[in-house]
This record gives structure tokens, sequence and C-alpha cells, in this order.
């Protein structure tokens, strides 16, 4: 029988995160290149990508990187073949590409149009096709890898906002000026639980594990305005730093939960719990 410490172990594994070079994606593919595994950056912004890989091999991590585009069948697929042509299998994948609009002072005036009653189409089709639909499609591409090899291992990052409504008072201004979190955010990872759940139990039997990975509020040089009003909501009266969803992520990815499918890991300092 392994040592605990063992089980938490991926080296000659091969991880992919989509969304790799974003702020969650460059600490989900550290964590996994220091557990040991061979890390694929895959992200739209392909030069951001290209440096984020050269960081992680600067730190002795065997990193590649692939542009991607997740709303792309064809791209998708790409994506997949080139890690298994380069690193000869795909093993772990973590779905964290997504549009997650911003709050914060540089990207604030984005948000000003997100009422619901007026909240244009297009704007809900774009943002459902990269949330939903891109997850969707990699999901489906990399199964048909794991399929192959008789075993994987997929993790959808959900948000609190799945599993909560948004209290929009977090986002009204001292001036009184009122943003939104829109409609779409919440919806699309709603949607993320449930493709979960839905492929977990596809998969039965064939070695395949699916599991979602939920986190609160990850502090971001968030305006002090933001943070006194998100705090005392959180049973832990603060947001998470970037490096507190790292061992949540590694447990899922690894072996130290191989007895956990078609679950829901929320790191949310107790948001969702009162």
């Amino acid at each position: 029988m392994p040592m605990i410490m063992d089980k938490f172990s991926l080296t000659g594994r091969t991880a992919l995160v989509t969304g790799g070079a974003g702020l969650l994606g460059r600490q989900f593919t550290r964590t996994l290149g220091e557990a040991g595994a061979k890390v694929v950056v895959a992200d739209l912004d392909q030069k951001a990508t290209v440096e984020h890989a050269k960081s992680l091999k600067e730190a002795g991590i065997d990193a590649l990187a692939v542009g991607v585009d997740v709303t792309d069948p064809k791209s998708v697929s790409k994506m997949v073949e080139e890690t298994v042509k380069h690193f000869g299998s795909l093993d772990v994948i973590v779905n964290s590409a997504a549009l997650d609009p911003k709050f914060d002072p540089e990207n604030l005036e984005r948000q000003s149009a997100n009422a619901f009653e007026t909240y244009p189409l297009e704007t809900w089709k774009q943002a459902i096709d990269v949330n939903l639909t891109g997850m969707f499609l990699t999901c489906q591409a990399a199964a048909r890898q794991m399929l192959e090899q008789s075993a994987g291992v997929i993790i959808n990052i959900c948000s609190i906002y799945g599993l909560a409504g948004p209290d929009q008072r977090l986002y009204e201004q001292q001036d009184g000026t009122r943003f939104y979190k829109p409609v779409y955010y919440p919806v699309s990872k709603a949607g993320v639980c449930g493709l979960t759940r839905y492929l977990a139990a596809y998969y039965a039997g064939k070695n395949i594990r699916v599991n979602a990975l939920t986190p609160g509020g990850v502090f971001n040089d968030h305006d002090t305005g933001f943070t006194e009003k998100y705090t005392p909501k959180t049973m832990l009266g603060r947001m998470a730093d970037i490096d507190e969803l790292s061992g949540a992520l590694l447990f899922l990815a690894s072996d130290a939960s191989s007895y956990m499918t078609g679950s829901n890991l929320v790191v949310d300092g107790g948001y969702t719990a009162w």
C-alpha cells in the first residue's frame, strides 16, 4: 500500500489546463508541475501562453504551450493531438477557460451594461459558447483520448455563483452607481456542475473520473470597498489567496481522490455554508 503522500504524486502523468495563462490557470499549471506532472498550458492568448510555459520550464517543470480556441472543435481536437504527440498521453485535464467579468478599477466601466432587462443577446451567446460549450468540447476531445488509454481525470472549474445567486449589492459603488454580475456567469457555471455529474455517470466503469472544483472569491488587487463587503459573507472573513486552491486541485487530479467522481469540491471560505 502506497504512503499517503505518494498518492498526491503526478510523476509520469500529463496534465492540460485550458485558460492556463489566466489568473487561476497559471497557479494550476504550476501546482500540477510541482507535483511531477508534464504540463500543457493551453490558452487563447498565445503570447501569454508561451511566456508562462517558458516560466514553468525555468522552474524545472516540463511544459508545453498550445494555443486553443475552446469554442472551435478543430482547435480543441488539435490541442489534444499536440499534447499526446508531445508527451504521449493526456491523463488530467483542468477546464479553467472562461469569460469572467472583472470589477477591478481597470475593467469596471465595461460592466456598466449588465442589467438583465437589456442584456445583449449576442453577448449572452458568446459567453455561453466559451463557458459551457467550450467545456463540452474540451471534455469531449479529452474523453476520446482517455478512453483509448482506459484512464483519465477531468476537473471542471465551477464557481460559488453556480451554487448561489450573485449578491448584486457587492457591485454597488460608493456613489450609488449600480453594476451587476451578468446573467451568463451564474447560469453557465451552474451548467458546469450539471455537465460534471452527467459525465461522471456516463463514464461510470470506464476508469474516467470527473469532478468539479468550486472556488470562492480569489483576491486580485480588489478595491477596499469590494473586499469590505465580500469578506463578511465568508466564515473565514476574507477572500482566498491565489495558492489556496492548489491543495484541492492536486487532490482531485491525483490518486488521493481515487474514490471520488461526480462530486463538487467547494473551496469558498464558508461563503455558501451559512
